[in-house]
Formats: structure tokens, C-alpha cells, sequence
């Protein structure tokens, strides 16, 4: 810290032996190390203090940051929601129809049609249709050939 060398500390060490004196020379050293000591330790607290505000003021600086572009995404996010920002306050019959509905009659059309072969596929080569595979609308066929003793 203070770049003090032997041959400076040796100086320093006869300097003071000679104002000093042998007997107050032990105590007046004991009361420099404490005093160099609380020095430090204080210094020490500075830097801490210092270092932990500039790391908060770090971590709000980046928090904004993020806050700034997660508003950005999200304004984004909606506008391609909703592209058309003309279509609001318009009657409900002059909207668009949504496309769910339409996939969904689709989606509702390819299974029917996809039941009705499995349980004509079935019906044709004399096999029990699985429950599943069952419309739900259809009657269960019974045997009525049966023999009689």
C-alpha cells in the first residue's frame, strides 16, 4: 500500500528508538499498528460500500433495459395480433369470420368420414367393428339367424 521498504523501515525503526527512547518505543508502535489497522479496515468499508452501489445501480440499469424491451416485444406481439386496428368499433356482421370455426367443421367432417369407412370396411368383411370405430349415431346390427334344436 505505502511501498515501504526494509532498509525505510529499518531508518524508521532507529529513528524512533532514538526520540523514543526503549521503554515508550513498544507502546508508540502497538498505537501505529492499531491506528494503520482502523485505517485500512475503514478504506476497506469505503470500497465495499462504493462497489455494492455500483453493482445496484448496475443490476436497475440492466433491469430497465429489459423492462424496455419486453415492452417493445409486446407491443409487437400485439399489433400482430391484431393487424387490423380499423376493424374495431364495427358492427359484429361486417367482422371477419374467424377461422376456428371453419377448421374445426373440417377437422369434424374428415373424422366422420373417416369412421364411416372403418365401419363399412368392417361391415364388408364380416368383422366386429371396434367400440371406438362406432359412429355414435348408428344402430348395433344383431344376429338373427340362429338355430333351433
Amino acid at each position: 500500500m505505502f511501498d515501504i521498504g526494509f532498509s525505510e523501515l529499518l531508518v524508521v525503526f532507529v529513528v524512533g528508538l532514538l526520540i523514543l527512547g526503549p521503554e515508550r518505543l513498544p507502546h508508540a508502535a502497538k498505537t501505529a499498528g492499531l491506528w494503520v489497522r482502523k485505517i485500512r479496515r475503514s478504506i476497506n468499508s469505503v470500497q465495499r460500500e462504493i462497489n455494492a452501489q455500483l453493482d445496484q445501480e448496475e443490476l436497475q440499469q440492466k433491469i430497465n433495459e429489459t423492462n424496455q424491451r419486453l415492452l417493445k416485444e409486446g407491443q409487437a406481439i400485439q399489433n400482430t395480433i391484431t393487424p387490423y386496428p380499423e376493424t374495431f368499433g364495427t358492427p359484429a356482421d361486417q367482422a371477419p369470420e374467424p377461422q376456428a370455426d371453419i377448421l374445426d367443421t373440417d377437422t369434424a367432417k374428415a373424422t366422420a368420414t373417416a369412421t364411416a369407412t372403418a365401419t363399412a370396411t368392417a361391415t364388408n368383411e364380416n368383422k366386429t367393428v371396434p367400440e371406438a370405430s362406432k359412429p355414435t349415431e348408428s344402430k348395433t346390427v344383431t344376429d338373427t339367424t340362429s338355430t333351433q334344436p
